[in-house]
């Protein structure tokens, strides 16, 4: 855990948000406050995130943001699930890739919102640190969060901090959720707070209390009894209003 001071603000390890979101509600929606903050101090590690999943993070098609706000996007999540020395984080997740499809459906909502955050990020981060977000180094990005967090930058609104605390949230989702809505790829999430998955039935020797469950590495919709109906999508009109197919 990251010493403090007066001046520093306080910094919760990723280690430490994987104690709190626990495994028995991997999938679940949580109240933000209960993370908050979750920014690591530790440097981004690419040889670790190749090395756990075995390949580097894939870049899909955009469904919902344009190129410029995924890398915005991209790299936010990055540093607020990043990988350490305790495994891969929201970038191996694909965390921003659940976002952007969920942008176009269950959270379209909240596209204007992204829109206007994302440009007010990296417009704040030429500002104070000479680049855009992505371009900075992760000492720099990690003092834009920071910043965004406390609502010190400005060009957000209606604040910074309810720019921040959306993306956030999202991208716990993102990192956590059942892969099934585009994030938690290769069940890095699930694996990193030992949550083994969906069980319709649980032996007698996996309900001991030293039994650690074996990875069923399946979504749930691998399972006969779940429909497997595409997730909903939607379709911005000019009002700003959604519509669901």
């Amino acid at each position: 855990m990251a010493d403090h001071s007066e001046d520093t603000p306080y910094i919760v390890t990723r280690r430490e948000l994987l104690k709190r979101v626990g495994g028995a509600s991997a999938a679940a929606a949580v109240p933000v406050g209960m993370f908050l903050p979750v920014i690591s101090s530790g440097a981004p590690g690419a040889a670790l995130a190749a090395q756990a999943t075995g390949a580097a993070p894939v870049r899909e098609a955009l469904e919902t943001l344009t190129a410029a706000e995924s890398q915005a996007l991209e790299a936010i999540a990055a540093r607020l699930i990043p990988t350490d020395d305790s495994g891969p984080g929201a970038a191996e997740a694909r965390a921003a890739h659940y976002i952007d499809r969920a942008l176009g459906g269950a959270l379209a909502s909240s596209r204007e919102a992204y829109r206007a955050g994302l440009a007010a990020a990296d417009r704040y981060s030429e500002t104070v640190k000479g680049a855009v977000f992505a371009k900075l180094s992760a000492q720099d990005q990690d003092a834009v969060l920071r910043d965004m967090e406390n609502s010190v930058a400005t060009g957000f609104t209606p604040n910074a901090s309810t720019f921040f605390s959306l993306v956030l949230a999202h991208t716990i989702q993102g990192t956590f959720c059942d892969p099934y809505y585009g994030g938690n790829a290769n069940f890095v999430g699930w694996d990193l707070i030992a949550y083994p998955g969906v069980r319709l039935a649980v032996s007698a020797d996996q309900q001991r209390l030293d039994a650690r469950p074996t990875p069923s590495h399946m979504s749930a919709y691998d399972h006969a009894m779940f429909s497997k109906r595409k997730p909903a999508r939607a379709s911005l009109d000019q009002g700003g209003r959604h519509h669901g197919d």
